[in-house]
């Protein structure tokens, strides 16, 4: 399994065709499903987001993480920085299971 220096991992985000359109990086791989998650179509409120189905293969392995993800918008806290929006896109995941694949 191929770890950079900060310990981050590579997880690409697999398609049903089983191609694979883009990587993620995280310490975990729930961290890299969270940032695919945020890339989803955001709803008005977390009730109101559609699950969806996020697939991600860790690179070096056979390994593919299967996540349920879910996106929407949100108030910015109170306290935020001058930089961010006043509405910023939130997501969070659940664990489905892991797969291993024959070959890649």
């Amino acid at each position: 399994m191929a770890r950079s220096d900060d310990g981050k991992r590579n997880f690409a985000l697999r398609e049903t065709t089983g191609s694979e359109s883009s990587v993620f990086s995280g310490r975990t791989p729930r961290q890299a499903a969270l940032k695919a998650a945020r890339r989803l179509e955001p709803a008005d409120g977390e009730e109101a987001a559609d699950r969806e189905d996020i697939s991600l293969r860790e690179k070096g392995t056979k390994k593919v993480h299967h996540y349920e993800g879910w996106a929407w918008v949100e108030d910015a806290p109170d306290d935020k920085p001058d930089w961010m929006p006043d509405r910023i896109t939130k997501a969070n995941v659940s664990k489905k299971g892991i797969e291993h694949l024959e070959e890649i």
